[in-house]
């Protein structure tokens, strides 16, 4: 029998179950909410469970009257708190999330989300000391893999915060370790089957066919590139411009992808699917944000589906973010993302993974017209932030607005695992991060020309 929200979780770790190996650490995907009519009974975690749906379609104001609601039937329900902490912080209310966290750590002393969460709110400094012993203790206490995941991230960005490189990476690789072990091994050849695949499927004579009956609208923006490559700061410069909505990571274009692929047999057929995805993503921009003249999908992964996005929005235009490669890497092996990244675990698989995507993109700039890609370096824009701005509002066709210049002032709901740097003034800290650590990332080293210099 499944245990309740109040029985110890059957791993033996004497934690309750839905907040050790229950939902909370494997959040349930994104999909259409239950209907409402389903919560009317007096079960919290139905609440609960819809708040996380809601919060993962970015519906923000539905999950937290969500969760307050499990509050109200339940004020002890720890993992709702750790929920609410959660969405306050992707609000950038910041000291309102850390006062959550510890709230839900006096109902549960030893819950590593919580503990976890606070690292990741502010720099930690030498007067979390205490923090970090307690966190430490707990990840030490036999842990079930995906809890002390959450600590060993957490330890490391501690110490990678006081500067204590070696216990940084110690507690990163154990973290990474672990998860490797959850997610079993990445197939590189698959990668970089499915490179070869895009580079032979959408070539210059497909793509000048496909265009026939493409849409000339000019809202749609695209940045991509590598995960941790300055995605969400160009997106949080941008979306500061009163004309622009930025509607974070919409994973629109992979179904997009398959519903193509299932029709490509008839020309005819394919045809008709590419004009309706361009017509579908367009209201979806549309229900999105009525108003915006421009609106900007940051999705990295969309790098895979370019020649398809412009096919059916050729007058969409495209933001390549590009950042030092081993500081790339590194800084994935170092972030706890909410969604699998299999290959970001080991660095030899992200050295492959990098290197499958760097060909990607030369196929991609030989392929699409000049002029629809903008390549924006993570340095030149920590570098002269304004220059870079004003760059890349000229290449969306929008005028300049000083706004752009105080993004880390907009408040907006930001998910991805840069919602407290993007909130920030603009800082070199994590240019050549990477010389830190440098005698752990062998298998990085040949990704950058200059990092025997």
């Amino acid at each position: 029998m499944k245990p309740g929200r109040n029985d110890s979780c059957p791993c033996g770790s004497g934690s309750r179950y839905k907040t050790c190996c229950g939902r909370i650490a494997s959040p349930a995907p994104a999909a259409a909410p239950p209907r409402q009519q389903t919560l009317t009974s007096e079960d919290p975690d139905a609440h609960y469970q819809l708040g996380i749906t809601l919060r993962l379609q970015n519906r923000t104001a539905e999950a937290e009257a969500s969760c307050r609601r499990a509050l109200a039937i339940d004020p002890e329900f720890a993992a709702a708190v750790v929920l609410l902490a959660d969405l306050h912080a992707d609000q950038g209310q910041f000291a309102a999330a850390e006062a959550l966290f510890k709230r839900a750590i006096l109902i549960e002393p030893e819950l590593p989300r919580a503990w976890a969460g606070i690292a990741h709110l502010r720099k930690m400094t030498c007067e979390d000391a205490g923090w970090s012993l307690q966190a430490q203790r707990i990840a030490d206490a036999s842990l079930p893999p995906r809890q002390e995941i959450y600590l060993r991230y957490a330890l490391g960005k501690y110490f990678d915060d006081l500067r204590d490189f070696d216990q940084a990476f110690v507690n990163f690789k154990r973290a990474n370790d672990l998860t490797k072990g959850l997610l079993g091994p990445f197939d590189r050849g698959n990668l970089t089957r499915v490179v070869d695949h895009f580079s032979q499927v959408y070539d210059r004579r497909w793509l000048k066919q496909a265009r026939i009956s493409a849409s000339s609208s000019a809202r749609a923006v695209f940045i991509v590139g590598m995960p941790r490559s300055g995605t969400s700061l160009a997106e949080q410069i941008l979306a500061s411009h009163p004309a622009i909505h930025g509607a974070g990571e919409l994973t629109f274009w992979k179904g997009a992808a398959a519903s193509y692929q299932s029709s490509a047999l008839s020309r005819d057929a394919s045809a008709s699917t590419l004009s309706r995805l361009g017509d579908d993503y367009l209201r979806l921009l549309q229900d999105l944000s009525p108003g915006a003249l421009r609106v900007v999908d940051k999705m990295p992964a969309n790098v895979l589906f370019l020649g398809l996005i412009h096919a059916a929005l050729p007058e969409a235009r495209i933001i390549h973010m590009q950042r030092n490669p081993i500081d790339t890497c590194l800084s994935m092996y170092f972030q706890h993302f909410e969604t699998p990244h299999p290959y970001a675990h080991d660095l030899q698989d992200l050295a492959h993974y990098y290197r499958e995507y760097l060909r990607l993109m030369k196929h991609w700039r030989l392929t699409l017209p000049l002029g629809a890609i903008l390549d924006v370096p993570y340095e030149g824009m920590v570098a002269d932030h304004e220059a870079w701005s004003r760059r890349m509002l000229e290449f969306i066709g929008v005028p300049w607005h000083p706004q752009c210049l105080d993004f880390h002032l907009t408040g907006r709901t930001v998910m991805t695992a840069s919602k407290w740097q993007v909130r920030q003034r603009i800082s070199s800290a994590s240019v050549a991060r990477w010389r830190n650590y440098r005698k752990f990332v062998g298998p990085l080293l040949s990704l950058d020309a200059g990092a025997n210099a």
